[in-house]
């Protein structure tokens, strides 16, 4: 080893010691006679101290270093004049006796800081630089310490990690495959798997009851802050279960993560039908840090001339406590928020409860006070508070409304990144019709059970079955989801069948998995848990991007590497793919 230490672990206890070190110059600075250098590797910063007055060699050594050198020094750890309590290493520093240049560096092209002055592309296109920063790379270590943690809690419930392929076959169900050509059979392709899912149900069948992996997982999507094209999943699925024993048993896995890496006792997770999400969130994935709930109004203010309220389909509003000194400029400008084209609302109500116990809406000329009194009623409302009313299709009006509930959460304070809300989503439709396509899509995927009580309506009213299915929330981010999968071939064909397949198309694309369940397929069910979003709400991040070591940017591409890219015409023709001019 070229040190005897890191510059993450040096302390009081290390008084007198000679130690050698190895990092990276942080910073230099020449007081005239004494030089002062920071020196960082992974573990931590050191301060070292040369004594360039008396010392001819350390003094043109000095002069050569400049920011992100890389250095071997040895010295004798000494005690601090003035102590930094905020990092570890802070009560010493190191008397320089002999430094080493082990390579020189270019200017880095922005601070390599902790606070940086180097913006997101910059630091995107020099990712290497920017891991060097000690908040990306805690990032990293805390995804370290989280999957270290995963494998030993599912290892110690019998859990077997097994590999699967990464060249499979495309399907046509869910987002769009990256697709692989095959030189040695041209004109078919392989996919990369969206998930693992055929394949660990087929490992039910061989009887390996516990499987788990992290594993890279691959969509070919629109891209936002909590996607990449490539991500990875905490891949599960265990055999002769209930939906009951999977939501303990990652419902465990949670409680364990959050202990053991951030010291925080979740407590048991609260649970809520999907209907009811959509009813008094509208959303299946609710943030109930806090609270605002829908309050339906159609019993309450339809009937009265106006309308936009009578010709709704829905009126729906949410309480905003202490909001009612919200000044007309505010509200003006929180409905013209709304009318963005990806909210898309017209319009908004409001209602004060003002602190004298009037009440005073933008409706009044259709209102009585009396009238406003059952809206008050209606929200729970005190004296202080804001109602925020939407109308319209209920569906839309419900999305559009939890925007609003959110955004109303944001700017009141409410939504702490150190506060942890989670939260099991059950009972998902099982299908959802798609305008474009005029048919039902699998709104989970097409191996997903109905509830046995539900099996009846398939025929009759597939849009009102439910799945076996349920989603783990956190702070408002959906973590993961599984269900319970349908185990036999009649159920799978069935399910085919409504989701428009012919049975031709259904053995050409599942034909291996569906004639696999005629060899004794156990029941079996699972869930993934998204890992680059798990860790990056541990580390109170909006964006997976800083908990990823090398990311694509919101255009799928890698600045770095500068990939995608073309490829040589020979490699074309290999591929038997033909160039467009």
């Amino acid at each position: 080893m070229l040190r005897t230490h890191t510059c993450g672990e040096l302390n009081i206890s290390n008084l007198g010691q000679s130690v050698t070190l190895c990092g990276w110059v942080q910073k230099s600075r020449d007081l005239g006679g004494t030089t002062f250098i920071d020196v960082r590797d992974r573990y931590g910063l050191t301060q070292l101290v040369l004594n360039t007055d008396t010392d001819a060699t350390l003094r043109e050594k000095s002069r050569e270093l400049g920011r992100e050198f890389v250095i071997k020094v040895t010295g004798k750890v000494l005690e601090r004049s003035n102590k930094n309590t905020k990092i570890p290493t802070g009560e010493i520093e190191i008397a320089v006796e002999d430094i080493e240049i082990l390579n020189a560096a270019k200017l880095p092209p922005f601070l390599i800081e902790d606070e940086t002055d180097g913006g997101e592309e910059l630091r995107a296109k020099y990712r290497y630089l920017d891991l060097r920063r000690a908040p990306i790379r805690n990032n990293l270590v805390l995804r370290h310490k989280m999957a270290q943690e995963i494998r030993k809690y599912l290892d110690g419930l019998d859990f077997i990690e097994v590999e699967t392929p990464v060249l499979i076959k495309s399907t046509p169900e869910g987002a769009r495959d990256f697709v692989v050509p095959s030189r040695m059979n041209p004109g078919e392709f392989y996919a990369l798997p969206q998930s693992p899912q055929t394949f660990k149900q087929l490992l039910m069948v061989s009887g390996f009851d516990r499987y788990f992996q992290i594993v890279k997982c691959f969509r070919d999507e629109d891209l936002r802050a909590d996607r990449q094209p490539e991500f990875t999943q905490i891949d599960c699925e265990l055999s002769f279960i209930t939906q009951e024993d999977i939501l303990n048993i990652f419902e465990g896995l949670t409680q364990h993560l959050f202990k053991t890496v951030k010291g925080i006792d979740l407590g048991t997770f609260p649970r809520m039908q999907y209907v009811d999400a959509a009813r008094l969130y509208g959303s299946d994935k609710p943030d109930i840090r806090f609270g605002m709930e829908f309050v339906e109004l159609n019993d309450v203010v339809k009937g009265k001339g106006f309308s936009i309220f009578d010709n709704a389909e829905l009126v729906v509003g949410i309480n905003a406590k202490g909001c009612a000194n919200y000044t007309r400029k505010q509200i003006d400008e929180l409905t013209e928020w709304l009318k963005r084209p990806q909210i898309g609302v017209t319009g908004m109500i409001y209602c004060r409860y003002n602190e004298d116990s009037t009440l005073k809406s933008s409706v009044d000329k259709f209102y009585s006070e009396d009238e406003l009194t059952n809206w008050a009623a209606a929200f729970n409302a005190e004296k202080g508070d804001l109602m925020l009313i939407l109308a319209g299709q209920t569906d839309k009006v419900r999305k559009q409304l939890n925007e609003l509930r959110l955004e109303m959460g944001t700017r009141l304070g409410l939504r702490d990144k150190n506060k942890f809300a989670p939260l099991w989503v059950l009972d998902f439709p099982l299908l959802e019709w798609d305008e474009e396509s005029e048919r039902y899509h699998a709104m989970h995927h097409p191996f997903t059970s109905p509830k046995p009580e539900d099996i009846a309506l398939l025929d009759t009213d597939p849009g009102a079955v439910r799945a076996n299915a349920y989603d783990l929330v956190i702070n408002g981010t959906e973590v993961g989801g599984g269900s319970i999968r349908i185990h036999d071939r009649a159920m799978q064909s069935l399910m085919f069948k409504h989701l428009g397949f012919s049975p031709e198309e259904a053995q050409k694309q599942f034909g291996f998995l569906m004639d696999a369940f005629e060899y004794g397929a156990p029941p079996h069910g699972g869930l993934a848990l998204g890992f680059d979003r798990l860790v990056s709400i541990f580390a109170g991040l909006d964006s997976i991007r800083d908990v990823i070591a090398f990311p694509k940017n919101n255009s799928g591409r890698d600045v770095m590497i500068d990939s995608p890219s073309t490829i040589a015409d020979a490699q074309m023709t290999e591929l038997k793919i033909k160039t467009t001019v």
